[in-house]
């Protein structure tokens, strides 16, 4: 039996590690151009990383297994899924100023892994301290959306600055407040990305301006929620 359990509680850590193997594939696609692809995979890379959270908890994996550090690996995958990748795409799709792409990549790079090894990152609330490096979210904005190649640049300059500002930025499953109407909104995101995809990323309008509505929400729930000055991050 112990070693049953063990076992359970390693193939959670391997579910983790599935992350950076579909990163792998997103980033081979990306090589090719295959942007809805890249994104498809970037999809499930975070489906994965929306559950193997609440399985590692059900599976008292860190008990079990003290040797590998779940929260680690975590972040491993995190910034090949959410910042390496997307820093990639987003320098290579054309979408920037030929001259500011690379310079842009290696922002998004350097600040995203400042980002991940703050061990203040999040508030005692839950919220994310600061924009929190989701860089996927915003190559897939500005392939949908398709800005201005300079106001494009400018909006990861921004981000970029923003990483180190603290302000509040929702959590969509640890912040409690809104949490039902959060929830809601993710599910409708979720539906109305895969639409997006299913277009080849030219989804339309009604699609588009709904999406950037949610994402405006995601945004607007931490910056309405007063800042405390003496907050610390959650154990």
């Amino acid at each position: 039996m112990p070693s049953l359990i063990a076992a359970r509680a390693f193939a959670v850590h391997v579910f983790t590690a599935a992350g950076v193997a579909l990163g792998f594939a997103a980033l081979l696609a990306a090589f090719e151009r295959h942007w809805t692809i890249m994104f498809w995979c970037l999809g499930a890379a975070l489906f994965v990383d929306g559950i193997d959270g609440t399985l590692a908890r059900k599976y008292r994996v860190a008990d079990v297994l003290p040797r590998w550090s779940g929260d680690v690996l975590d972040l491993v995958v995190d910034f090949v899924t959410y910042v390496f990748v997307p820093a990639y795409a987003i320098a290579a799709s054309g979408l920037l100023p030929p001259l500011l792409a690379i310079p842009a990549g290696l922002l998004i790079v350097v600040t995203g892994a400042l980002y991940f090894a703050d061990r203040d990152m999040k508030t005692s609330d839950n919220y994310f301290r600061g924009f929190p490096a989701l860089w996927n979210a915003v190559a897939f904005y500005l392939f949908v959306l398709k800005p201005a190649p300079w106001l494009a640049a400018g909006l990861i300059v921004v981000l970029a600055v923003l990483t180190f500002v603290p302000f509040k930025f929702l959590h969509p499953f640890r912040v409690t407040r809104l949490r039902t109407l959060t929830l809601a909104a993710l599910v409708v995101w979720g539906v109305l990305a895969a639409a997006a995809l299913l277009y080849d990323l030219d989804p339309g309008p009604w699609i588009a301006h709904s999406l950037l509505m949610i994402g405006l929400y995601f945004v607007a729930v931490g910056l309405a929620d007063p800042w405390m000055t003496n907050d610390r991050p959650a154990a």
